[in-house]
């Protein structure tokens, strides 16, 4: 099992940054890709940043340019750096680690809401 626990969370004005956190525990070996997703009222769940264990990126395009995802292996914490953030940003972020000899492990999430 593996365990993600999501903070930075919070709320912001248009414009502004945000950095959420999201560390990993329990059996973190062979974790190949660790991402975001964020769900807004009334919408479907959408990715919106993943990284792989060596270092391969990938962004929605809607965040591309303006977020970006990093990880800190020796701290086993996924990050995402948020700019320019828009209100259409506002949603619920959830962490996500894939094993693909496990399976999928998702945090709790933290909410961002970002007013205009």
């Amino acid at each position: 099992q593996v365990q993600l626990v999501e903070s930075g969370g919070g709320s912001v004005q248009a414009g502004g940054s945000l950095r959420l956190s999201c560390a990993a525990s329990g059996s973190i070996r062979s974790i190949n890709f660790m991402g975001w997703y964020r769900q807004a009222p009334g919408k479907q769940r959408e990715l919106v940043a993943v990284i792989s264990d060596g270092g391969s990126t990938n962004y929605a395009d809607s965040v591309r340019g303006r977020f970006t995802i990093s990880r800190d292996n020796a701290r086993n914490t996924v990050y995402l750096q948020m700019s320019s953030l828009k209100p259409e940003d506002t949603a619920v972020y959830v962490c996500n680690a894939i094993k693909i000899s496990a399976g999928t492990y998702w945090g709790q999430g933290t909410q961002v809401t970002v007013s205009s």
